[in-house]
């Protein structure tokens, strides 16, 4: 008979506990691929595809789009039928499916929760972080750009943590940490993460940044044993302005998702849930004050204020530098003409957000240079 599989909602980050289906992109009876996309996952950042295990035929859609579940819940069945292979009848799949939920209901039972992010007081104030890998091993921080969290982490961060103690903090003025700006230009948000490495005891760590995150992760390049440098803001004065004002000005779905779509190669990654987190995000006291200082003090006239082509030039870490051709926030064209020590890698099809878009290709890429 037809050997089954099972497909269970995928854990798409450390903290993630629960996701649904947006959307069924095979129908019961298709055939599917092994690795051709078989659904969309809505997480709380973006949609992602799922793609199949095995090849054969969609038997079941056990959980119907729109539907919450845990993570390793059963959400379908494939049947991989071969030659001279009789189908799997109704029964044997009811049987199945039984079986396949009864194991996940034990393994729940016995689960550790996932980590969850702590508050570090700093001289600066309170800073969150989400931390996972060995404690025992290489540290590495994962810094976000402007109007991110350390969520935005959460398909690279458990890759990395298999070989490092990974730390993804919130600057100050976004995510839970705080509100209040000791100085919102690049250096002072240095200053904020210097601040959390030696609340935490850290002399260098490697640094990772994104965005915003890149030019403070370059502002701290002494402190540093390598850089991985995602889209870095500070190599050339462009920016979308669009997204920045966007961004700060939006206050309500319709149109912040015209926003966010512009982070991505495929607007339509942006998720209902994404859009809903930011809001409630941009709700909180002290944020838009926040982020208007920050704007401020680092894209005067719409242009960047940093200028960091000559620190990459000092920098004696090995270093790499990550750029989607398709970024629509700072132009790929601002990877050109680095120094030659310099590791640069151009992903196609990819937007300002490859971190999320390109997080396997990413970790590899960063796990050869934080040797």
């Amino acid at each position: 008979m037809a050997q089954l599989h099972v497909l269970v909602m995928p854990k798409m980050g450390l903290s993630m506990t629960e996701g649904m289906v947006a959307r069924w992109l095979k129908g019961v009876g298709e055939q599917v691929a092994s690795g051709e996309e078989v659904a969309e996952i809505e997480t709380s950042k973006i949609t992602a595809a799922y793609e199949s295990p095995a090849h054969g035929t969609l038997r079941r859609q056990i959980v119907a789009p729109g539907v919450m579940v845990p993570v390793g819940a059963p959400i379908g069945v494939i049947a991989e039928s071969g030659a001279g292979e009789a189908e799997a009848d109704e029964a044997a799949i009811d049987a199945f499916i039984a079986a396949r939920e009864a194991d996940f209901a034990d393994v729940q039972t016995k689960a550790a929760p996932p980590p969850a992010p702590r508050t570090v007081a700093t001289e600066i104030g309170p800073l969150q972080v989400l931390e996972a890998g060995p404690e025992a091993a290489p540290p590495l921080v994962l810094i976000h750009g402007f109007g991110g969290d350390l969520g935005n982490w959460m398909f690279l961060q458990p890759l990395l943590a298999e070989r490092f103690r990974t730390l993804a903090i919130d600057l100050p003025g976004h995510g839970g940490s705080t509100k209040t700006l000791a100085g919102a230009n690049i250096p002072a948000l240095a200053r904020a993460v210097a601040a959390f490495l030696r609340a935490e005891g850290i002399g260098c760590a490697h640094l990772v940044g994104h965005s915003l995150g890149g030019a403070v992760a370059l502002a701290l390049a002494a402190e540093a044993l390598s850089l991985s440098l995602i889209a870095p803001a500070g190599l050339g004065p462009e920016i979308n302005m669009d997204y920045i004002s966007g961004f700060i000005a939006a206050r309500r779905a319709r149109q912040l998702q015209p926003v966010l779509g512009l982070l991505f190669a495929d607007p339509s990654l942006v998720g209902r849930e994404m859009v809903e987190g930011v809001l409630r995000y941009k709700r909180i006291d002290g944020v838009e004050a926040a982020l208007q200082a920050i704007a401020a003090a680092n894209f005067a006239a719409g242009r960047q204020s940093g200028a960091f082509r000559a620190t990459l030039e000092a920098i004696r870490v090995p270093t790499l530098i990550v750029w989607g051709e398709d970024d629509r926030i700072i132009p790929v064209a601002h990877a050109d003409a680095l120094p030659a020590s310099v590791r640069v890698v151009r992903f196609p099809a990819t937007g300002h957000m490859a971190h999320m878009e390109r997080a396997a290709d990413l970790a590899r890429l960063i796990m050869e240079t934080a040797r």
